[in-house]
């Protein structure tokens, strides 16, 4: 049994959604039993997102899932027609029909359960199935979406479900690179990488996978294979096993300009106060990513943290009510910013590793306004100005760029 999951580039216009059959259609020739997971064609869910901003400014989240969960329904359905023209049997669900079960969290929900019976009985009859990704149904029967990449979330989950032997993520990329290669056209596809490495790649803005598919895959077990829709070459394989893969010190530099800086500033220093701050936003369901204290005269603190920019209006009104609670002198929000990652489980035995990637970000003058680390991690905030400039250094630095595989 194979899971393949095809993204909105991958179904953009007619002409691929052709292609996506044909791919489909070979592998079942092949003698697998076939899940396909595709996203909404090409920038739907944007546009559907513009749309319900048109409509009101803070459009309710309950509606939004219905609305968005719109865009991969056409998909599958389009897709289903497309392999019965070429001869094969279809059929097409949504994440509701297939009992994909989430918690009742809108626009960012997580899957609870998945009652697999309805597609291993299609199979059984021969079928090719098509599943909705990016949605489910909450317990209490509304319509939930998994947030951005989601199909990702749900491929993975069915492969879990299912047993699969690999979960293939077709992409416009050949596989997961050391570094974005829009960024850095030197950047070298990784063959094999870690679950560990990959979820600090994709938590620091590697877009090729989502952060909580990748969690899936190291809970269950999965083999993912991301790879091209546009060739048949190998792309890379994430697993848990390091027994054929050299130990490279750095895997891959990543960046994110994704995300907004808060500092609330003059708050009292005393104990409880970030508790008050960081419960406040946790029961809003934002996730709050790096976080600096700094303080000041007269026992008085400053609080820094970054939040993804979609969550910055219900971080605005929250932080509104925490100044007044507090006592504090006011909130600052700096949408003027990036983060760069290094990534490597080399790194936690090579002392160093963080004076060199401070060392190439001086050399070009990028000042660090935050930094956070792991035990196979280091990530720095600067200005979004220099992040094209600041991931070049940095992966220059440590060679990257040159296909060096640094052993520990």
């Amino acid at each position: 049994m194979i899971v393949q999951k095809f993204g909105g580039t991958s179904v953009a216009d007619i002409e691929k959604i052709k292609r996506v059959a044909q791919r489909v259609t070979q592998t079942y020739e092949q003698g697998n039993d076939v899940v396909v997971v595709i996203s909404a064609l090409g920038d739907t869910t944007d546009r559907l997102i513009k749309l319900a901003k048109e409509i009101c400014d803070r459009p309710p989240e309950r509606e939004m899932d219905m609305l968005l969960s719109t865009g991969e329904q056409m998909s599958v359905a389009l897709l289903s027609m497309a392999i019965h023209s070429l001869g094969y049997q279809a059929i097409s669900f949504t994440g509701a029909q297939v009992g994909i079960v989430t918690d009742s969290t809108h626009t960012k929900a997580k899957i609870i359960d998945i009652k697999v019976a309805r597609i291993l009985e299609e199979l059984s009859k021969g079928r090719i199935v098509i599943v909705a990704g990016f949605q489910g149904v909450s317990l209490d029967d509304h319509i939930t979406t998994l947030g951005r990449g989601g199909s990702d979330t749900t491929a993975v989950a069915l492969a879990a479900s299912l047993g699969a032997e690999v979960c293939e993520i077709y992409t416009d990329v050949e596989g997961v690179f050391t570094a974005d290669p829009r960024l850095v056209p030197e950047a070298r596809k990784i063959d094999r990488i870690t679950y560990d490495e990959m979820l600090e790649m994709a938590a620091t803005g590697a877009k090729v996978m989502q952060l909580r598919s990748v969690e899936f895959g190291r809970n269950y077990g999965v083999v993912i294979h991301v790879r091209s829709n546009f060739s048949d070459n190998e792309g890379t394989w994430i697993t848990d096993s390091e027994e054929r893969m050299e130990k490279a010190i750095i895997r891959g530099v990543t960046h994110d300009v994704t995300e907004a800086k808060i500092t609330l500033m003059g708050v009292p220093d005393r104990p409880g106060i970030a508790a008050y701050l960081f419960r406040c936003l946790a029961d809003a369901n934002i996730n709050v990513d790096m976080i600096i204290q700094n303080v000041g005269e007269n026992n008085q603190a400053d609080i820094s943290f970054t939040i993804s920019r979609d969550d910055l209006d219900k971080v605005k009104s929250i932080m509104e009510k925490v100044v007044e609670e507090l006592g504090a002198r006011g909130f600052d929000c700096d949408e003027e910013i990036a983060k760069i990652s290094l990534i490597g489980a080399g790194m936690k035995t090579h002392p160093g590793v963080a004076a060199d990637m401070f060392s190439a970000l001086a050399e070009h003058n990028i000042n660090i306004e935050m930094i956070s680390t792991s035990s196979i991690k280091i990530s720095c905030v600067i200005k979004a100005s220099e992040v094209q400039k600041a991931v070049q250094a940095v992966h220059r630095k440590f060679g990257l760029d040159k296909g060096v595989v640094m052993h520990g």
